[in-house]
């Protein structure tokens, strides 16, 4: 149990830092700063999920 959680966390970290280099102006309205931020935050939960569980799966 006490892998999983340091591996959700950095591949959370990991997401963010990779997600906020893309411009999310040129898909969103302009002014939805809040959506843009909730999107990049669901994005990075999604993608630490989907990444852990292939290190996970992948080291078993």
């Amino acid at each position: 149990m006490g892998i999983d959680i340091y591996l959700y966390v950095f591949f959370t970290l990991l997401s963010v830092f990779i997600l906020n280099g893309i411009h999310w102006e040129k898909f969103m309205k302009t002014g939805k700063v809040i959506e843009a931020r909730l999107l990049v935050l669901t994005l990075s939960f999604g993608m630490s999920y989907l990444l852990t569980n292939f290190v996970l799966a992948f080291i078993e």
